[in-house]
């Protein structure tokens, strides 16, 4: 029977992992999994090491007080492993993290097939990054059409697999409706998306609440969230123009994404979350002074934003680092809000995007189950 160890450290990659495991299970009925995960992952069986929450930090500044959690937090998924003695390894995203696991997982067992899901950025900052990631691991799943060729470069083969938010379950026009009489909702939907991680909640809540300030008197703003993470959230947004309802039932965070207007929105997968919805967005994002003057200066692209990037536009208006201010991201938001033309530019530019990321093909954790279970034949 064949055994699989899988390791996500945030919530989209909590999402890949679910969608991966109903893939394996559909095509391997008698599969095992363990590792660590989240809710969605624990919905298709995973009985998680620890809380993923405990690895979900961003940035040089924020990580280094954590160091010591973090390690001990290795250390035990690799002991794990070593117990579990799993057919292959599948990290998932959080390369960091993942990647120290799979080399000292590989250094106790130099047998150990290792797989991991998402290519690193390296067409982004920090290239050297795919060379290294080669010393461990044999085998990557892509999100992105154009990846492939640079994971091969450095020595691994790699499948693109797609992104499993074009498979994902969308709104019908009734629950919309109800979704909208339950919260009293009479006017445009404005979701705000300050991102998943306290640390860059914390950076984000007070821009994004003063850029709301701006917004259409009639709007009535929407913050999909997480459960954890909904008082903290709700105490943030007291005071708020635009009243703010907070939703954390996945079919109610389906029906806000289906009704709104516009999105703010931190960067990152929730871009192509708002794509596949086809919701205009702002993007914007802040950190500590010294991860921003770090990672600035290692940038490859002129855009961070994936929708920009896949489709080949600049149709999405983005405010990173200093650039990240109340006044001008308020004011970019407003205009999303009030001015049809903006919003239909960008919904082109969302069309091509998810043409390009698999959509009306097979479901991509489909797609990255097989890819799985091939390595294993080899």
């Amino acid at each position: 029977m064949t055994h699989l160890f899988l390791i996500a450290g945030e919530p989209s990659g909590d999402r890949l992992g679910a969608a991966l495991i109903a893939g394996l299970r559909q095509l391997e009925p008698g599969l095992t999994v363990s590792g660590i995960g989240g809710p969605l992952m624990a919905e298709q069986g995973l009985d998680s090491l620890f809380p993923m929450e405990a690895l979900s930090v961003m940035g040089l500044a924020e990580v280094l007080p954590r160091l010591p959690e973090l390690f001990r937090r290795r250390d035990e998924a690799v002991a794990a492993i070593a117990d579990a003695r799993p057919d292959a390894l599948v990290t998932i995203d959080s390369p960091d993290f993942c990647l120290r696991v799979a080399r000292k997982a590989r250094d106790a067992r130099p047998d150990l097939k290792t797989i991991h899901y998402v290519a690193p950025s390296v067409w982004a900052w920090r290239p050297a990054r795919a060379d290294r990631m080669a010393r461990v691991i044999d085998h990557v799943l892509a999100l992105l059409p154009f990846e492939p060729p640079y994971m091969e470069r450095a020595g691994m083969s790699c499948d693109f697999v797609g992104h499993p938010v074009v498979a994902e379950p969308r709104a019908t026009p009734e629950e919309v409706t109800a979704f909208r009489a339950a919260h009293g909702i009479d006017g445009p939907v404005a979701l705000v998306l300050p991102g998943s991680r306290r640390g860059e909640i914390s950076r984000l809540v007070p821009i994004f609440g003063a850029a709301l300030a701006r917004l259409p008197d009639d709007a009535r703003v929407v913050i999909p969230t997480l459960p954890h993470l909904e008082g903290a959230l709700r105490e943030a947004s007291r005071g708020w123009k635009g009243a703010a309802v907070l939703v954390t039932d996945p079919a109610e965070r389906r029906a806000a994404f289906a009704s709104a207007r516009a999105a703010l929105a931190a960067s990152g997968t929730v871009s192509l979350e708002l794509a596949a919805n086809a919701v205009p967005m702002v993007i914007a994002y802040d950190m500590n002074w010294f991860s921003w003057q770090v990672i600035s200066r290692m940038m490859r692209v002129d855009t961070v934003t994936l929708v920009n990037l896949i489709s080949e536009t600049r149709a999405v208006p983005e405010f990173l680092g200093p650039a990240c201010r109340a006044e001008d991201v308020g004011r970019a938001f407003a205009a999303l809000m009030l001015v049809p033309s903006q919003r239909e530019r960008q919904r082109d530019a969302m069309a091509v995007t998810m043409e390009r990321l698999g959509q009306g093909g097979e479901a991509p954790g489909l797609r990255a189950a097989r890819s799985v279970l091939a390595q294993l034949d080899r």
